[in-house]
């Protein structure tokens, strides 16, 4: 599940995504999950 206005990071070339609106689905990207970034990375 996504989670409102946090940011998340494909590890593979970068994009950066941040989340409006929380959801059921998954962010993917390149047909992997990308990843929930906190503020220490």
């Amino acid at each position: 599940m996504t989670r409102k206005l946090k940011i998340y990071k494909c590890d593979i070339c970068g994009n950066i995504a941040e989340v409006s609106h929380k959801g059921a689905g998954r962010l993917v990207c390149y047909g992997e999950p990308i990843t929930l970034k906190t503020k220490s990375t």
